[in-house]
């Protein structure tokens, strides 16, 4: 089946086969007909199977058709989405998907000033991108008008339930038309999305393109048994050895991002982190720099890496597991897709063992824990204050560590000692 079977009209095959897409995928075959036909949608399936362009496409064909005209008009498209990445993404694959269309598209999220935002919104917009705080700002203070609403879409539904979004959606839901439609799109299906899609869904059509809380089967998944104060040094030297060149890298906190990330550059490793407490523009230009190739390490919080496409991206690494199991689908997620393989790697440390056991179990399979490598223990040399700096290689402290490293030579805390494999039983 082509683009062209699903009915799309020539001005959206056109910007389609600009971005070199041959061949719809599964949901997309699914949802791009439903749409069109204008019923409600329950879909579950995760960031990479290409939901975006499911429920986009359609959204602007539909919008094309009943065009509005004039400088200020009212959004007729909603899409809620749970982090500023995400909406910022979002954003973007609609100007791409609509760049031959007179359709207007505008994002609004936190993290920056509201101001450029209000100017932005009243000189209108058809299709209005928003994460649900700012948007019931810019509603308060009456920049947006909610009142013209002909199609809802909630993005990566199941994330905003675990941000506690809840709330805020439904008053934002009271604010829209009874008559639209809507679509919910969720990476898991649990019993909270459930309840959600009974109260806001009307007949909808059940898309189900993985199954329930299951990982992509590309990913190779395995675990090391490490202490918990060595897990650096190991991630160092699979990084190192492996001689990977983009690896993302998850945490728990924002503090454990930013420490991470300047003993990565200590060893050598190019590395940024990217967290809540990140200006958006840091958050972007790291993003940038790790697409690019520019850094070899992303380290990330959950929220942060919500929503993050990254193509192509060869491994992930779990430097701290979830406390929702769940989570951990999300996090192995963002490898593996598009039909190539990946690599999943955690570090486990002692107290992790029972968070591992419920990870397995709502995977109802092991990860393989394999033999823990030898690797050098080494006392991190002092970096900049800003993590975000790259790493200059072949200089000073950190330089020397990195060839210390790779030759098998360290330096513990207090002078020479011998290799550690720093596990446990």
């Amino acid at each position: 089946m082509s683009f062209s079977d699903l009915g799309l009209m020539p001005e959206l095959l056109r910007a389609v086969a600009d971005k070199a897409y041959d061949t719809p995928s599964p949901i997309q075959i699914q949802a791009i007909p439903a749409v069109l036909a204008g019923r409600d949608i329950l879909a579950n399936a995760q960031t990479g199977t290409g939901k975006t362009a499911g429920f986009v496409l359609p959204i602007l064909q539909r919008l094309h058709a009943d065009t509005v005209h004039g400088t200020q008009r009212a959004p007729r498209t909603l899409i809620l989405a749970p982090t500023r990445e995400l909406a910022a993404q979002v954003a973007q694959s609609v100007r791409d998907y609509g760049k031959y269309l007179q359709l207007r598209t505008y994002q609004v999220f936190g993290g920056v000033s509201i101001n450029p935002q209000i100017t932005a919104l009243r000189n209108g917009c058809d299709i209005l991108v928003a994460t649900p705080g700012r948007l019931l700002d810019l509603v308060q203070q009456r920049f947006v008008d909610l009142s013209k609403i002909q199609v809802l879409v909630l993005d990566e539904a199941d994330r905003m339930l675990d941000m506690g979004f809840i709330p805020d959606i439904r008053r934002i839901i009271k604010l829209l038309p009874q008559q639209r439609q809507n679509l919910l799109f969720s990476a898991t299906y649990s019993d909270d999305i459930r309840a959600l899609a009974e109260r806001l869904l009307r007949n909808p059509l059940s898309i189900q393109i993985a199954p329930r809380n299951a990982p992509i089967e590309l990913v190779e998944q395995r675990a090391y048994r490490v202490q918990k104060e060595h897990k650096r040094h190991l991630l160092a030297h699979l990084i190192l050895t492996g001689q990977w060149r983009q690896v993302l890298i998850f945490t728990r906190t924002k503090h454990g991002a930013n420490r991470l990330t300047q003993q990565l550059e200590g060893a050598g490793i190019t590395a940024s982190a990217i967290h809540g407490n990140k200006s958006q523009a840091a958050r972007v230009k790291a993003l940038d720099m790790f697409k690019n190739g520019q850094i070899t390490a992303l380290v990330a919080t959950e929220v942060a890496a919500r929503g993050l496409d990254i193509k192509e991206l060869p491994h992930v690494v779990n430097y701290e597991l979830p406390n929702v199991p769940e989570d951990y689908v999300h996090r192995i997620g963002r490898t593996g897709r598009a039909g190539l393989g990946g690599e999943a790697i955690s570090l486990v440390s002692a107290d992790e063992g029972s968070l591992l056991r419920d990870i397995e179990r709502v995977l109802r399979r092991s990860i393989p824990t394999l033999p823990t490598p030898e690797f050098r223990i080494v006392e991190s040399a002092p970096v900049a204050a800003d993590a975000n700096r790259p790493a200059r290689h072949g200089h000073g402290n950190r330089g020397g560590e990195r060839r210390d490293i790779r030759r098998g030579g360290h330096m513990a805390a207090r002078g020479r000692g011998q290799p550690q494999r720093g596990r446990f039983n």
